[in-house]
């Protein structure tokens, strides 16, 4: 099945955006130091790990969830709509629970 052949309806649009645990490179952990340097330098090796902290967020080990956006399309009489729901915070876990729980409420 192509994706043409699916119909709009038929799909969830997910949008996940990621920021550092940690504000800032000097406020993680030593041990996190360490491991980011040595991450940082499997990025780029002509740059220091602290200038690469910034794009911490889109490592797991490194990142947390802060939003989940999800979308849906829908007909009602021949005419196309979208809606959209966020979920957003800082408190990964419960951000988390509550786009579970539309899953599983949902799907």
């Amino acid at each position: 099945m192509s994706f043409s052949t699916i119909p709009l309806n038929k799909i969830l649009f997910l949008d996940i955006e990621t920021v550092p645990q940690y504000p800032k490179f000097e406020d993680l952990p030593e041990s996190f130091k360490q491991l980011w340097t040595e991450k940082a330098e499997r990025i780029d090796k002509e740059k220091k790990a602290d200038d690469l902290y910034e794009r911490a967020g889109i490592y797991a080990e490194f990142g947390k969830i802060i939003c989940i956006s999800v979308g849906l399309v829908y007909q009602v009489n021949n005419q196309y709509f979208i809606r959209i729901k966020s979920y957003f915070g800082h408190d990964e876990k419960e951000l988390l629970t509550r786009f579970f729980e539309l899953l599983n409420a949902k799907y």
